[in-house]
């Protein structure tokens, strides 16, 4: 009887530990290409190709009184992979939003980890109006990036970053 018991213990432990979770692989190593220290070009891959997807961004920055303007100026629009999150966290502090000088900015520019992503960067101009558009861009995260100045001349510009997603073939609406 007791051989029965002791069996019969084993396997509910053993169906258990077969239950128990499991905590996966560990994380990366500081410094490894998945932390985003080491530029990939195949990571920007996927928005090297035509989509349905559009951004219908305006500059719409307050600070105090003081509004801000885009117009003539060129916005850039950039990928979101493991490196240029890192990048951004470096350069604006943030991988979401920021409006930093454009002198700090530069000034962190050591830091960033380095990579030629040029190719893989969309531009376009901001309208009198402080409006911008992306048209033809596949599903995905991106980061729209541009200089404003005060609408009134006074003070100084800042550079502006958001993150924002496109998805499912429609424009996305974007305020930086």
């Amino acid at each position: 009887m007791s051989r029965i018991l002791t069996f019969s213990a084993l396997s509910a432990a053993a169906a258990l530990a077969a239950c128990a979770p499991t905590l996966g692989p560990p994380p990366p190593a500081a410094g490894s290409a998945q932390s985003g220290s080491t530029f990939r070009a195949e990571d920007f891959g996927w928005s090297t190709g035509n989509g349905r997807g559009g951004i219908a961004g305006q500059v719409a920055y307050r600070q105090g009184k003081t509004r801000y303007t885009c117009a003539q100026a060129t916005v850039i629009l950039t990928p979101e992979t493991p490196w240029t999150r890192r990048r951004m966290r470096v350069l604006y502090g943030s991988s979401e939003a920021a409006a930093e000088t454009p002198e700090a900015v530069r000034a962190r520019t050591p830091s960033a980890p380095a990579g030629d992503y040029s190719a893989f960067i969309r531009r376009t101009t901001c309208d009198s109006a402080s409006r911008f558009n992306f048209s033809g861009l596949p599903d995905g995260a991106w980061y729209a990036i541009t200089i404003a100045k005060p609408a009134s001349g006074d003070g100084p510009s800042l550079a502006l970053m958001k993150r924002v997603v496109t998805k499912a073939g429609r424009p996305t609406p974007l305020a930086l």
